[in-house]
């Protein structure tokens, strides 16, 4: 049986695959990371709208933390909320 056409049903799910913990980040929990569907998943996950939100949380955090200017989070939240009006 082929292990990619067998998919769970959490597949793709970003609150299963990559919750937000009580600290602000996001983590992939432990049953996740012995399955064999785990990039795919996570892939398939941050392709969707939810995908956007948190990249846009990735560009807040690293504002906060220094690694970027405010033009450059401007820039590409700008071009993260056009992103999510097409999808």
């Amino acid at each position: 049986m082929n292990t990619r056409q067998c998919k769970p049903p959490c597949f793709g799910n970003l609150d299963t695959v990559f919750p937000l913990q009580a600290d602000g980040l996001r983590v992939t929990p432990e049953a996740c990371l012995c399955c064999p569907h785990k990039t795919e998943c996570l892939r398939a996950a941050m392709a969707h709208h939810n995908g956007l939100r948190v990249r846009e949380e990735m560009l807040d955090r690293a504002y906060r933390g220094g690694a970027i200017g405010f033009f450059q989070r401007w820039s590409q939240k700008k071009r993260i909320h056009r992103l999510m009006k097409e999808k």
